[in-house]
């Protein structure tokens, strides 16, 4: 049996989870907190496994209740329900700790599998999520690249060969084909081409 604690603010919305997990049989609605602190309270008295997170609260958000979760009960999964999944919703819970993240119009089948898996110990993300944090991972690589490995990608995107490439930037033709070398290290490319298409995959060039 898995024991969950539901967390909102809502009573609704509380209500109607609860009524969600009636009829499963290896899901127990093991208690409901209203807010971040009573959370973290409940979720040790009660031995809870998996505790629905709510982002949005008063007293203590979601955010700080996962943080104080993973430090005194790192055994709880908790997995977030939420409306939110903008960056500054999603990329704080995660580095909190949550095991998962779920928007509250997810049906009932997926919130259903979501608890068993992140009970599991595995990560749960809605499509939505799961597009922004591999968006976040590849952004990174536009501040790893130096400036002056961009000026030689956008002259390149621009056409320019190294011989004008090196007259454009008052270095030498070697010096581009280091810094070119470079390029093709960080963005996992063989070639300029390749190079220029992955750029502008990337967002690196507009």
């Amino acid at each position: 049996m898995i024991r969950v604690l539901i967390v909102d603010d809502h009573p609704v919305v509380r209500d109607g989870l609860r009524a969600a997990f009636a009829a499963v049989g290896d899901i127990e609605v093991a208690g409901e907190a209203g807010d971040g602190a009573e959370a973290v309270r409940l979720a040790r008295e009660l031995v809870v496994d998996v505790v629905l997170m709510d982002l949005r609260m008063p007293e203590m958000d979601g955010v700080r209740a996962i943080q104080r979760l993973r430090e005194l009960a790192p055994e709880i999964r908790v997995l977030v329900l939420t409306t939110f999944d903008t960056d500054a919703d999603v990329l704080p819970a995660i580095e909190a700790g949550a095991t998962g993240y779920l928007l509250k119009d997810a049906p009932t089948e997926e919130l259903l599998r979501a608890v068993r898996a992140s009970h599991r110990g595995e990560t749960v993300l809605a499509p939505t999520v799961a597009g922004l944090l591999v968006g976040r991972v590849r952004k990174p690589v536009k501040s790893t690249l130096s400036p002056r490995e961009m000026q030689v990608l956008r002259l390149v995107a621009g056409g320019a060969t190294n011989k004008e490439a090196a007259a454009r930037l008052f270095i030498s033709e070697a010096s581009i084909k280091t810094h070119l070398l470079h390029v093709y290290a960080k963005l996992d490319v063989r070639d300029r081409a390749s190079a220029v298409a992955e750029a502008y995959k990337r967002g690196l060039l507009g």
